[in-house]
């Protein structure tokens, strides 16, 4: 399953204002890992850049003056992203801005129904919010360090981490590709059956101290009906009779 997770930068917040894109920065996901096969590029807006913008994400009128326009690198915009399920952090705003100029180039626009919004997704989880992204890494652990300014594409990198969190945990990662898992099959004798498990040649010893575990075995008995607990704690009785 491919997917691309994406952000852009403007020239303010209104297209119909005469605001342009600047920026875009696209990552892609293939069964929701990265792959290193991302789109970026800085494009020249054709207008000059307000104060406000710049202090956003620091991309200087000067900066962007012998960039491409966006006409100039539609096509392979649109060849990246065609028929793939897009990813945004208030995905309305970048669609906005992204339709209207594939649309100024000759290009089809972007089908709504193949855009996630990480916004809706995180309201949903975290009702009381904030939920911008800086918020929503501090709440995952994800390193956010080196996003001083606004970038497309490191915005992007970050968001990313920030889906794979929403949809379940970035645990996703660590699952074996079916190409992955026949070169471990392979490797493992070719019959493409899973391994055992390896056990421990020596057990880890215990972090409880006795006068934990008689604590924790004092408490199960105040607690009313089964209690599934109580079925991996040694109990006293079986271990006077090992030691006797």
């Amino acid at each position: 399953m491919r997917e691309i997770v994406f952000d852009t930068e403007t020239t303010g917040l209104d297209v119909m204002t005469g605001d342009r894109v600047v920026e875009i920065g696209c990552v892609e996901l293939i069964n929701h890992l990265p792959t290193e096969n991302n789109f970026h590029v800085y494009i020249n807006p054709e207008r000059d850049m307000p104060e406000e913008a710049f202090r956003v994400h620091g991309l200087s009128e000067e900066f962007l003056s012998d960039k491409p326009k966006f006409a100039q690198i539609a096509k392979d915009f649109h060849e990246f992203i065609k028929d793939t399920v897009l990813i945004a952090h208030n995905a309305s705003f970048d669609i906005k801005f992204l339709n209207w100029e594939l649309e100024k180039a000759g290009f089809p626009i972007i089908d709504k129904e193949l855009v996630i919004d990480t916004l809706a997704m995180a309201r949903q989880r975290f009702p009381a919010g904030p939920n911008n992204l800086d918020v929503l890494c501090s709440r995952f652990g994800i390193d956010n360090s080196k996003r001083t300014l606004h970038g497309a594409l490191l915005d992007s990198e970050i968001l990313a981490d920030v889906y794979l969190e929403l949809i379940g945990g970035r645990q996703t990662s660590f699952m074996l590709s079916s190409e992955q898992q026949n070169e471990a099959d392979n490797a493992a004798g070719g019959t493409g059956a899973r391994q055992p498990a390896r056990t421990r040649p020596t057990p880890l010893p215990a972090r409880l101290t006795e006068a934990e575990v008689e604590a924790h075995l004092t408490f199960l008995k105040e607690v009313k009906g089964d209690v599934i607990w109580a079925q991996y704690m040694p109990q006293p009785e079986a271990a006077d009779q090992t030691e006797s």
